[in-house]
């Protein structure tokens, strides 16, 4: 996936009100972006920190600039926007990267199911196979130099777990894939120091099994992309 227009560079001065960032250019000027991820963004806010943001020329927009990318402790690239896991991942499982979802005949996007919710891939296969993968982005690193989900207390998160453990109940395939946007990280865990409850309905979902898949993305000043599998511990 390619971003439409050239990013700019900018420093991090502070994000507020969960979805707004103060960003200074290098000519001094001052922007407010738009930040595009709900959760805490732990370790990815630091002070002063590299970003880089897109720039939109639609006059409707309230903002023209989204924060995109963020270097993290002076040296690792991470994605921001949590709008673009799920782009990526389609793309990949279409274009075969990802192994272990090829073969499928029929893949769709946010498709209705569970208690009010939509599934953000199902893949049918010929045989009328249905396959239910949830992708989750992964940008946490923390400081024992392991990559953890979530970042912050989630009971969205779980109700996602036991959605999946009701599709493998059905008799379908059932996925957690962990988008892993950040290139510091090389193997993901449940969050149990942050969401023990998380923790505690993630081992429940393998235990029913849902599969879980972690692939790690790899980001330029251009483009990202999904890589390779990652171990998930």
């Amino acid at each position: 996936m390619e971003f439409p227009t050239t990013l700019i560079e900018g420093r991090l001065l502070k994000r507020y009100k969960r979805f707004l960032s103060d960003v200074q250019l290098p000519n001094g000027e001052v922007v407010v972006a738009h930040c595009p991820n709900t959760g805490s963004m732990k370790r990815c806010q630091q002070d002063n920190a590299r970003v880089w943001l897109s720039k939109s020329d639609n006059p409707k927009r309230k903002l023209a600039y989204t924060w995109e990318l963020v270097e993290v402790d002076e040296k690792h690239l991470a994605c921001i926007n949590t709008g673009l896991p799920n782009k990526l991942v389609g793309e990949a499982i279409a274009k075969g990267v990802v192994t272990e979802l090829s073969g499928y005949s029929e893949q769709k996007a946010e498709v209705k199911y569970g208690e009010k919710s939509r599934i953000d891939w199902l893949l049918t296969g010929t045989d009328g196979e249905k396959c239910y993968v949830e992708v989750k982005n992964v940008t946490l690193l923390e400081e024992d130099g392991k990559g953890y989900f979530p970042d912050a207390v989630t009971e969205r998160g779980r109700k996602h777990l036991n959605e999946l453990i009701a599709m493998v109940e059905q008799g379908h395939r059932a996925v957690l894939f962990f988008c892993v946007s950040h290139m510091g990280i090389d193997q993901v865990s449940p969050a149990r120091h942050i969401d023990p409850a998380y923790a505690d309905a993630f081992e429940l979902a393998v235990s029913k099994g849902v599969e879980v898949l972690a692939y790690k993305v790899d980001i330029t000043y251009n483009k990202m992309e999904v890589s390779h599998a990652i171990v998930v511990c």
